[in-house]
């Protein structure tokens, strides 16, 4: 578990990161230090997959309980592969959570910095970049202020992943698409991002 709680000592210490802090680049080096890399080893990627499928895909957006269960058998395993991209997507969870249950500003170039870092670790393991990473970033794109970017990750997503709800709520939100809005007032109405946006 030394991974999982270097993380959290990590983000509760997090006061801002204009530019890629000395802090910053140490931890990364350091979550990166000891990781067994392996294409092939599908654990991580599948988790990835299963925190979207549960908290952003489907209609509670609540996680199951055996995910805690898989991730504690994953930092408990000395010969885990793959554990730095765990470890970057379990820190820019954190962050955020800590971040709204603070009721804090979030620093957007850290959090742009952390998502790119974790953008490029899976890419370069897998030779692709999983749909959450995808959503994550186009978040951190908006409250960068980079619309564009923004407009065209999600497009782009769309298109490798067309019936992504998530994916069809932003880009709704960005472009008023009638028939995007129809998709989703028709089709998830019950959908907790539907109407969390009250998308209607």
């Amino acid at each position: 578990m030394k991974n999982l709680t270097l993380i959290l000592f990590f983000i509760s210490s997090i006061h801002s990161f204009s530019q890629r802090s000395e802090e910053y680049n140490k931890f990364i080096k350091e979550i990166k230090k000891n990781a067994k890399t392996d294409k092939n080893d599908q654990t991580v990627l599948n988790l990835l997959n299963d925190f979207y499928n549960q908290v952003l895909q489907s209609e509670k957006g609540d996680l199951n309980a055996d995910i805690p269960e898989r991730l504690q058998k994953l930092y408990s395993d000395k010969n885990a592969k793959n554990l730095q991209i765990m470890s970057m997507f379990l820190a820019y969870q954190e962050y955020i959570s800590q971040t709204v249950a603070g009721n804090k500003e979030t620093d957007p170039n850290f959090q742009f910095n952390l998502i790119t870092d974790l953008e490029n670790e899976v890419k370069n393991t897998y030779g692709k970049v999983p749909i959450i990473v995808n959503i994550f970033k186009a978040e951190t794109l908006k409250l960068n202020g980079q619309s564009k970017e923004y407009t065209e990750l999600i497009s782009k997503s769309l298109v490798e992943f067309p019936d992504s709800i998530p994916l069809k709520v932003y880009k709704y939100l960005d472009t008023k698409d009638e028939k995007t809005k129809d998709d989703l007032v028709q089709n998830h109405p019950n959908h907790w991002m539907v109407q969390q946006f009250e998308i209607k």
